[in-house]
């Protein structure tokens, strides 16, 4: 799989018993897993090169790691006591981890009235990707009769944009997704005026059923044809916020992947802005981004849709299903109480 063309199957991961030594030096904390994520960004991982240069690869036959969340079980540092909740982005897939503190978040329940998994979703890293993607390059102005779209609108980081869009002015926020039951969800649960199964019929008529006056502001979590599809129809000056391009992330081509001659045209001509757009380069504006997401969470502004598995055994099934669109809302794999 690694640096190949190719679609990830669960055969590629395996799960395997070792014991954690019980030994912590001083720094460290014993943490039990209470929640892990899979995020389309790790399909990049399985490559030798991974288009960003924040993301190592995983190694091949070592533990792999990502989003996590848990509590603390024995600890030997001065910031992290017994039962603390913490959360971290080098979280390794294992029901129990010895972890150096430096590289763990105390995360206070009550920010999200007890949801705990919800700090790596909606309150979370996808949560904070919503928000300052609308709120750094959107240029969302209320008043403004701005049009919305966002492609992969029932993901993790899609779904939150959209009603991001809507509480910040947009007239109209549309989602394009991949099947009935997310077009209703979208529309019936979250709010959005209008969706679009790419699936069915074709995008660039139902686009144009449901933007009457163009697009002004695309949320881009997909790249490829539906991309193509929304920019053709974008109003002159309007914005692309490039989160991600999970159509491409199984083939070998470079991170973002080259643009059509008549898609690069459209952007040209009507000075359509387009930039890479990476959550991490606004590390100073996280803190209060958590406290304004779990703010809307706990007051029903935004609502938050999870698609649980249980057991640490079924991580390869999560992530696989995710990448295939399986899941509505943050998909999450719960690995203990």
């Amino acid at each position: 799989m690694r640096g190949t063309d190719g679609e990830p199957v669960p055969g590629h991961f395996r799960v395997e018993e070792a014991i954690v030594g019980p030994f912590l030096k001083e720094g460290q904390v014993l943490v039990r897993t209470l929640f892990l994520s899979v995020d389309p960004y790790m399909r990049c991982r399985m490559n030798d090169d991974t288009g960003a240069e924040y993301l190592a690869p995983w190694g091949l036959s070592e533990c792999v790691d990502g989003g996590g969340v848990g509590v603390v079980e024995l600890s030997r540092c001065e910031s992290l006591s017994v039962d603390d909740m913490v959360t971290s982005f080098n979280w390794h897939w294992q029901t129990q981890c010895l972890m150096d503190e430096k590289l763990l978040q105390k995360v206070e329940p009550q920010l999200v009235d007890g949801h705990i998994s919800y700090f790596l979703g909606a309150v979370g890293m996808p949560g904070l990707t919503a928000l300052l993607g609308v709120r750094e390059k959107g240029h969302v102005t209320e008043g403004a009769n701005q049009t919305m779209v966002v492609s992969g609108a029932a993901g993790a980081c899609g779904s939150i944009a959209g009603q991001i869009g809507r509480v910040d002015g947009c007239t109209r926020v549309v989602g394009i997704c991949g099947s009935d039951e997310k077009c209703r969800v979208l529309v019936e649960d979250l709010g959005f005026s209008a969706a679009v199964n790419y699936r069915q019929g074709d995008v660039a008529t139902a686009l144009k059923e449901s933007c009457p006056d163009g697009v002004d502001v695309y949320f881009d979590n997909v790249g490829g044809p539906i991309s193509d599809a929304v920019i053709a129809q974008m109003n002159n000056d309007g914005h692309v916020i490039l989160c991600g391009q999970i159509s491409q992330y199984n083939k070998d081509v470079p991170y973002p992947p080259p643009l059509c001659d008549e898609t690069q045209e459209a952007l040209q001509s009507k000075n359509i802005t387009r930039e890479r757009f990476m959550v991490l380069n606004y590390m100073e504006k996280h803190e209060a981004g958590i406290i304004q997401l779990s703010q809307w969470v706990r007051e029903g502004q935004i609502k938050v849709l999870e698609t649980v598995v249980d057991g640490i055994e079924n991580m390869g099934v999560a992530f696989c299903s995710m990448m295939k669109g399986g899941n509505i809302g943050k998909q999450i794999i719960k690995i203990s109480d």
